[in-house]
């Protein structure tokens, strides 16, 4: 008998051989009905496997993450399946599941076409009703090579030989189909009803421009017809939102040929960056940081000794000045070393908190460019804290706690992600191991949920990333804290003790937007450009009648402007219905419509955005306190819910 340990169920002992589907079955009819697979001591696993060894089981449910990525990537081969059916002669390259779907890489003669799509669906529901189960066996390397050589399987062959000799190589059958796989997959067929096929783009093979470029289809899964058809408003939600479309409605930013990935920032776009920039300034002075600027280009020599040149040269700008070489600054960290070691530092000056709103230029591919999202320059506003090693809990929780409140002034919830040490990284096993703890401990202090994403931190140390999630769930990384002692000991950083002795400070890079740029298009797309009235580029449009109400309308407008409070009179010859249209078109917070009513008892006709009712009769005084008191507490955020 061996021993299994249901994850928050009982201890039991069951005969070697017995699957985790057999287990779900002895705990309760609702817990085998709703399994899809399960963990064993963390590994997910069929509902199939065999269990031959005492371990720790955890049963996964359909409509959990776990269920939910094994229902796509189960999906992922009955697409294989499907166009291998339609179209014989296709090659297969690579199938999983991701976050919010699946895709599968094809080498076809055939040129995929939307149009396709109802067809490929059409053939995977067929093989759906077919209800093959998945069935799962290892073959040796060699005969993994002759099975997939047979059948011209050209992309599943180098796969294959890129693995250890002795390695056993699984594969997945369903009816006439198989495919290279780790697994695990859905019991049978007959469980994937719920996909849908949903756009198409160029990959190349293995990621490199060197490789062939193949055909990604790319589509969704879920467990219910209800999440798909949420899922799928919410994909035609976020093309209205789209903040290029938005961008140049609104106003705001343009993007052009002379410049691909250097965004230009109108008028309009640039009150909204200013609001941004001033809020981070005000809320860090508040925290103790200093602002400082750093130059954008320097010396190769400064990036070498950073390391940035042997780890993130593919990704910079370079230029000669003086016959000497110089690098366009991919970020602002070495430029906060040159200002530390200006003086001597003491360890009564610790911590130092010291930001830059830096513009820094990276080197994207053109095809990866898109909107703010993903540009060539932005500004990223960092901030390096120089501390005691007994300071750096404190400074983690400070900065993570300052990352909460900016969040939640923009409405937005967030994930916690910690990365962990990379296979390109510097320094020892005990200063990563000591860095990440660190990280670990100041998360559980403040009762954080956390997911460990392993090998993805920084070259120079572990890092938190936060994940904000939209109003449409859609996760975006933005802010992130890294824990440092690289860098201080590449620049040989030092501080005075208490002892008379020099010592190496401990470092933190963190961000919050991540980048300014980026951060704009977040708001925008989750505000759909109805930014809260604080970060609205015109906060306030007055609407005069007819021109005998222009006087009346300039008054109010002076009154406005003289408390720093964005207004505009809208003076064109057009009827009153036809510019309030404008305003609401034009996502302006408020409207005032005034005439003569109005002008006789010195009120205003408040309009709001997205209020089709007839104006609020109000005082203008009174209007002026609400707004300010709006401005100043920065509420007014209802609009990001999705419309």
């Amino acid at each position: 008998m061996i021993k299994i340990t249901v994850k928050d169920g009982p201890v039991r002992e069951v005969e070697p051989g017995t699957t985790i589907q057999e287990i779900a079955g002895s705990l309760a009819r609702s817990v085998a009905k709703s399994a899809v697979g399960g963990k064993v001591d963390g590994v997910a696993r069929d509902l199939s496997f065999p269990l031959n060894e005492s371990a720790e089981v955890e049963i996964i449910p359909w409509e959990s993450e776990d269920g939910v990525e094994i229902l796509r990537h189960s999906t992922s081969h009955l697409l294989a399946q499907a166009v291998k059916n339609l179209f014989p002669d296709t090659k297969l390259a690579i199938g999983p599941a991701i976050a919010n779907g699946f895709y599968y890489d094809f080498d076809s003669d055939h040129i995929f076409v939307p149009e396709d799509f109802p067809v490929i669906e059409a053939e995977m529901h067929r093989i759906a009703k077919e209800n093959d189960p998945f069935q799962r066996r290892e073959l040796s390397r060699e005969a993994a090579l002759e099975l997939f050589a047979a059948q011209g399987e050209k992309y599943k062959v180098e796969l294959i030989e890129d693995l250890p000799a002795e390695a056993k190589i699984s594969l997945y059958t369903q009816g006439d189909f198989t495919d290279l796989c780790a697994g695990p997959h859905v019991p049978a067929t007959g469980a994937l009803k719920v996909f849908k096929l949903l756009n198409l783009a160029g990959a190349y093979w293995r990621g490199s421009e060197k490789n062939k470029m193949l055909q990604r289809i790319y589509g969704t899964a879920f467990a219910k017809s209800a999440d798909l058809d949420d899922y799928l408003f919410k994909i035609e939600e976020a093309k209205r939102r789209d903040h290029r479309k938005l961008g140049l409605e609104l106003d705001l930013f343009s993007l052009h040929d002379e410049g691909p990935g250097f965004p230009f920032f109108h008028p309009k776009g640039m009150i909204l960056r200013n609001e941004l920039e001033d809020f981070w300034r005000q809320e860090h002075r508040r925290r103790g940081y200093m602002e400082i600027r750093t130059p954008i280009i320097l010396n190769q020599r400064l990036w070498e000794q950073s390391g940035h040149w042997d780890h993130y040269q593919d990704n910079m700008y370079f230029t000669k000045i003086d016959e000497e070489n110089y690098a366009v600054k991919p970020m602002n960290c070495p430029g906060g070393m040159i200002m530390y070691r200006t003086r001597m530092r003491s360890y009564r000056d610790l911590p130092m908190r010291v930001g830059e709103l830096g513009l820094v230029h990276r080197h994207e591919l053109s095809g990866a460019l898109h909107g703010l999202l993903r540009v060539r320059n932005f500004t990223q506003d960092d901030a390096h804290i120089f501390m005691l090693p007994s300071q750096i809990k404190a400074e983690i929780i400070g900065v993570i706690e300052l990352v909460d409140y900016f969040y939640r002034i923009f409405g937005f919830a967030y994930n916690v992600e910690l990365s962990t040490r990379p296979e390109d990284s510097m320094g020892s096993d005990e200063t990563w191991e000591m860095a990440t703890n660190v990280l670990q401990e100041a998360l559980e202090d403040k009762g954080i949920d956390y997911k460990v994403n392993p090998g993805d931190g920084a070259f120079y140390g572990p890092k938190i990333d936060f994940h904000l999630r939209d109003c449409l769930d859609r996760t975006w990384q933005c802010g992130t804290i890294q824990l440092d002692f690289q860098m201080p000991e590449k620049f040989d950083l030092t501080y005075v003790g208490e002892d008379g002795q020099k010592h190496r400070p401990v470092m933190v890079h963190r961000v919050v937007y991540g980048s300014v740029e980026r951060f704009i298009a977040l708001l925008t797309e989750h505000y759909a450009g109805a930014f809260p009235v604080w970060l609205a580029p015109v906060q306030v449009r007055i609407l005069p009648i007819s021109d005998k109400h222009h006087d009346y309308a300039q008054s109010l407008v002076k009154q406005l402007l003289a408390l720093d409070i964005r207004a505009e009179v809208d003076q064109r010859r057009e009827k009153i219905n036809y510019k309030i249209r404008e305003a609401q078109t034009e996502k302006i917070p408020f409207a005032l419509v005034v005439g003569d009513q109005e002008a006789e008892a010195g009120t205003v006709a408040v309009r709001r955005y997205g209020q089709k009712n007839a104006g609020e009769k109000m005082a203008a005084a009174d209007f002026i306190a609400l707004i300010s008191d709006m401005i100043k507490n920065k509420t007014g955020t209802a609009k990001a819910e999705v419309q």
